[in-house]
């Protein structure tokens, strides 16, 4: 394990306790997977401004490599004016 300190299974609990923390549970359905230090953030976004602050929270862990960002952002619902 050279340049990753932290065991794959221990960093996954650190970023699924981390993105619970987050704050933004209840307008995204957000899953991270990590994989050699390396954590894939995948999942569907309800604003694009949630974003930067799951990216940088995750950044934020302790034994994180790198980051790849896969979230989507939701589409807006299109309006009907009646």
């Amino acid at each position: 394990m050279f340049g990753n300190q932290v065991p794959d299974k221990d960093l996954q609990k650190l970023v699924n306790r981390t993105l619970e923390r987050t704050g933004v549970g209840s307008q995204a359905k957000i899953m991270a997977r990590v994989n050699a230090g390396t954590v894939i953030v995948s999942g569907t976004i309800k604003y694009e401004n949630q974003r930067r602050p799951i990216l940088k929270a995750i950044q934020g862990v302790a034994g994180v490599q790198r980051v790849s960002d896969t979230m989507a952002c939701a589409p807006k619902a299109a309006r009907t004016d009646a």
